[in-house]
Formats: structure tokens, sequence, C-alpha cells
């Protein structure tokens, strides 16, 4: 007889088959030409616009910043640390390189969601801006049976990707680590996230403004000492990166697949990108146009997967310690990875980064079912119902096989891209028609007038 985690392996299993991944990948490539690959030639402006004060006049909740922040928090979690590590442990280096090709198309996906969440966001019953690909479905597509597919899928998500797998995987880092039992790392995740989401998005959004920034500078500077340090490593460790990613041998082995299929997989896991998750906060920003909150939005995917998988990815096959190593115990692979260069405090780092990455990813993802359950029902009391049951989630997490959590992540994963990608694609001219607008009425004048300032300076 079938037993629940082979059901949910198998369901995930078929859900992340190789159409799954042209249907991702594809749709990046597509948003990618259409939009004249955008995410190449507007990056820099989009890390400026990160820090550019919000104009008064213009609607939303939170700024620029926040918003990002708060679609961070939920970005930036274990997929960085555990899923990485399990990626290279299932489909081997080369894995590190499809989550980068992931990440570069996946910054026109996420720009892309981000521009039709803020179009298409209402004002909801309380005040506060709500918006997604449940309401762009709805509103741009006129298909609210997606929207609302869409909605019960982020809902059921926001207890795997977004609790009981990040819990699981701090509950077993501070075993490893410190041999704290599982219930205690449990009771205190789910007693500290209550206190925030009670909140709401304001609350969130100031914690997550604050969590993120410090733990990804903390991560990727202590992984930087360590290449830098190791310097000699790091041209075998690219080496083996590219050429286990394209190994004619791993072709004719089958290894290939799973190498493709774990670096996208985990790479969306990590970046989001094609989920339909991040653009939720996005529709939160205070923002003029569109597209400079969703310039905003693509930045994240360049930061988690550029910059901070990179660095753990790297590090893991300068370590060389994967072959042979359980899937299981894919946070004790960093921590000993970390620990071979750094015995003094890299398995700390490890555990540490691994507590504030889970942290805030419990924080945004809360955000995210809540926006989902709120569209399904607009009930106030549903959604103050729903803080309480994930908030209890978390203790349970804590306790779940690690293997089970990731199957039923990678399973909602899947069933939250379809009715999102489907949007995007049937939606694509709009995506297209806004950015050439932000361009000719924000983006030239701000360039002409930026130089202008600049000649003027000059001048004096």
């Amino acid at each position: 007889m079938a037993t629940l985690s082979s059901i949910v392996a198998a369901a995930s299993g078929f859900v992340w088959g190789p159409w799954m991944l042209v249907l991702l990948v594809g749709t990046g490539v597509f948003l990618s030409f259409r939009l004249r690959f955008l995410q190449f030639f507007r990056l820099g402006y989009a890390l400026r616009l990160v820090i550019t004060s919000d104009k008064k006049k213009s609607k939303g909740d939170v700024s620029h910043f926040a918003a990002l922040m708060t679609a961070l928090a939920a970005t930036i979690g274990t997929g960085n640390i555990v899923g990485v590590a399990s990626a290279v442990i299932l489909g081997g280096p080369g894995a590190v390189f499809w989550m980068w090709i992931t990440a570069i198309f996946g910054m026109a996906t996420k720009y892309g969601e981000a521009v039709l969440a803020i179009k298409y966001r209402v004002t909801d019953s309380s005040g506060f801006m709500a918006g997604g690909p449940m309401y762009f479905l709805e509103k741009g597509l006129n298909a609210k049976w997606l929207g609302i597919l869409f909605a019960v899928f982020g809902v059921t998500a926001s207890f795997g990707i977004g609790n009981m797998s990040q819990s699981n995987s701090v509950a077993n880092g501070l075993v490893d680590t410190f041999g704290v039992p599982t219930w205690i790392s449990g009771l205190v995740l789910a007693v500290l996230t209550g206190l925030v989401i009670i909140g709401g998005i304001r609350k969130i959004a100031a914690a997550s403004s604050v969590i993120v920034p410090f733990m990804a500078v903390l991560y990727v500077t202590v992984g930087l000492v360590i290449v830098i340090a190791n310097i000699k490593l790091l041209p075998s460790a690219l080496a083996t990166i590219f050429t286990s990613a394209f190994s004619l041998q791993a072709g004719f082995g089958g290894l290939i697949g799973a190498t493709i299929r774990y670096g996208v997989a985990r790479g969306v896991f990590s970046n989001e990108a094609g989920l339909g998750s991040a653009p939720i906060a996005a529709a939160a920003a205070i923002t003029d146009h569109p597209c400079r909150q969703a310039l905003v939005s693509m930045t994240g995917t360049f930061l988690d997967t550029i910059v901070v998988c990179s660095v753990n990815g790297i590090i893991l096959v300068m370590a060389g310690m994967y072959p042979g190593a359980q899937v299981s115990a894919a946070a004790a692979l960093t921590s000993q990875s970390f620990s071979s260069f750094l015995p003094s405090f890299g398995a700390v780092t490890v555990t540490v980064s691994l507590i504030l990455f889970a942290y805030s990813t419990i924080l945004g993802w809360s955000y995210y079912g809540e926006r989902c359950l709120y569209y399904l029902t607009e009930s106030k009391t549903a959604s103050l119902i729903y803080r309480v049951v994930f908030s209890l989630f978390i203790f349970i997490g804590a306790t779940v096989k690690l293997g089970l959590a990731w199957d039923v992540s990678d399973l909602f994963n899947g069933a939250m891209a379809i009715p999102n990608l489907i949007g995007l694609l049937a939606l694509s001219g709009v995506i297209v028609s806004q950015t050439k607008e932000f361009h000719e009425n924000f983006y030239v004048k701000e360039k002409l007038a930026a130089k202008q300032a600049k000649a003027a300076a000059a001048g004096k």
C-alpha cells in the first residue's frame, strides 16, 4: 500500500516533469526576448531604485525597499542553504549552473509578474493594497477560476514552502550544531512568528527590512572570505560546475536530466520566479507606475540566486564533500563545507544564517498565504484564524521528516506556477505595453534630468 510520502513524491515528480521545466524557463526566455533582455540593460537602474524615495502622491502601503525586503524575506530562505546543497547532491555540481540560467531568465519572469500585480491591484475592505496572480488572472485575463485555483494552491503552499520546510530545516540544523530538541526550536519559531504577523504587512515589512539586509550581508561576507582565502580552488570549482552541467557522460548516463531538473527546481524554490508569490508583496508597494516596482522586484532574483546561492554553491563544490552525501543531510553538508574552511565558526555561521533565512521566509510567506485566503473569503476573521493556524504548523513542521517537507514544497511550487505562467504568457502584451509607456514617460525623462543636473553641477 502506497504511503503518504510515496504519493506526494510521485505527484511532485509528475508536476516537476520536463514539461514544467520547459514552461518555467521557456516563459522566462519568451519574456526576455519580448522585453529585449531588460534584465541586463536595466539592472543598474533597478538596483538604484531599491533605495530611491517614493513619491508622496503614489499609492501603496510600504516603500520600494520594504516591499522588496518582504519579497526577499520569503525568497532568501532554506532554499539558499538546504536547497542548493540538495541540488548538488541530487544533480551534481552542474545543478549550480542551471540555477544561474533559471535566475537569469527568471528575472524577466519576476519583472512581468510584478507589472501585472500592480496594474491590476485593488484596495481591500481594510484600505490595504491587494494584488498578485489571482487578481490579474481575474481582471486581466477574465479567468476568475484560474485566480481561485492559484489562491487555493497559494494557501496550501504557504504551509509547505513557507512554513514546515523552513522550521524543519532550522530544527535539524540546531540539533546538529547545538543539540537543541526539535520541539523547542519549533515552539520558539512559532511564538516569534505569531508576534510579528499579527501586525499585518506593515509589521512584516518593518521586521523584514531589518532582518533581510543583516542576514544576507552576514552570509555573503563570510562566504566571500572563504572564497578569497582559498582563491586557488575557485578556477577548479567553476570548471567542475560547467563541465558537469554539459558532460556527455552525464548525458548518456541520464544524470544530465537530474542536473537540469534539480538545478531548475531548486533554483525556482530559491528565487520563486514564476511561482507568482513575490508579486503579492510587490502589489503593496508605494509606486507611481507598475514598472518602477517591477524593476525593483526583478533585483530580488539577482540578489537571491546570482549572489547568495552562488556563494553557497561554489563553496560546496570547492569543499568537495558532496559525493555520496544524503539529501536528508543537506543542511549538514553546507555546515561541514563551511567548517572545512573556517573550523572555528563556519558551522555557527551556517546555523545562524539558516535560522534567520527560515524565519524571514516564514514571515514573508505568512503574508502570501493570508492574501490568497483573503481573495477566496474576503473575511478578516478568516485572516486572523489563518495567522494562528500558520503559527501552529511551524511547530508541527519542526518534527516532520525533511524528505516529505521538501516533496510537499516542490509539489505546490509547481501547482502555483501553472496558472501564474498561463497568465504571464496570455498577458505578455500588457507587460510590453506598460514597459514601453514607462520607458517613454518616465525612464527617458529621468535620465535626461539626471544628465542635465550633472552638467549644471559641473558648470558650477
